[in-house]
């Protein structure tokens, strides 16, 4: 990583500048940034989530999952990382795979329910609220 002004700092100014540049959608600045976060407080969960969120953003998926399979490994319960790995592998065309993730997510977060095209393999989540409208 080379040098440049948003890498110097303390951990929280780096912290505080990543999530600035990911917010402004500049993805692959805050990425660089956090690569450099994880590596020094690798123990730390939400560097490493925004830096799978930057990732898969910036379409780098197979990045995003590898970092997402390292946050669900610290915190198997981690609802939106398991959200985020299945939305990751939908996107890589692994439907299959994504499904067990999504509903997973569903049942963590109790906020939604999974609907799974059988045909297709294609997952969606839905609010409750809609899935339950739809079926009556």
């Amino acid at each position: 990583m080379s040098d440049t002004y948003f890498e110097f700092g303390t951990a929280a100014d780096r912290w505080d500048r990543a999530q600035m540049f990911f917010e402004a959608k500049e993805y692959m600045t805050a990425a660089r940034i956090l690569e450099g976060l994880v590596e020094e407080v690798p123990e730390q969960v939400s560097p490493r989530l925004l830096l799978a969120r930057a990732y898969y953003h910036s379409a780098r998926l197979g990045r995003a999952e590898t970092e997402l399979r390292v946050v669900l490994e610290r915190d198997p319960v981690e609802a939106y990382a398991r959200l985020m790995l299945g939305r990751t592998l939908e996107r890589q065309g692994r439907s299959a795979e994504a499904t067990g993730h999504l509903r997973m997510a569903a049942a963590f977060s109790g906020d939604f329910s999974v609907d799974v095209d059988v045909e297709s393999g294609r997952t969606g989540l839905q609010p409750r609220s809609l899935a339950d409208d739809e079926s009556a």
